[in-house]
């Protein structure tokens, strides 16, 4: 599965949640959520958070 990203402010992503969790779901997208123009976290799919998870064990 090919991982698009994009970024989100905090406030999209509070308006968009649902839409953002199903992309990540679906269609592997990585969303960054940006606070003042930081990336300050991340909306992924769950075998890319595994495979994080994994990697620091």
């Amino acid at each position: 599965m090919a991982h698009e990203a994009q970024e989100l402010s905090t406030r999209d992503v509070r308006a968009k949640l649902a839409e953002v969790v199903n992309q990540a779901a679906t269609q592997g997208t990585v969303t960054f959520i940006t606070s003042r123009g930081r990336r300050i976290a991340a909306v992924v799919p769950v075998a890319v958070g595994e495979a994080a998870v994994a990697a620091s064990d």
